[in-house]
């Protein structure tokens, strides 16, 4: 069984709420492999997890790389 978009956003409110920025980005990698990126609610769930971990940086990028 494959994680879905739903399970990623989970995962990443998870990583967003223990301050895990590093694991974070390995999910991140995971979810680009998976092709769920495009989907709105993962760019939101990514661009809250960065800005939350103290990369405003990677966070200001998801926001610029998100479907309108």
């Amino acid at each position: 069984m494959s994680p879905n978009e739903f399970t990623f956003v989970q995962v990443i409110k998870t990583c967003t709420g223990l301050g895990a920025l590093e694991d974070g980005r390995l999910i991140h990698e995971q979810l680009i492999q998976s092709g769920c990126k495009s989907h709105i609610f993962v760019g939101n769930s990514l661009v809250d997890m960065y800005a939350k971990c103290g990369s405003v940086e990677d966070a200001l990028r998801e926001f610029d790389e998100m479907p309108s």
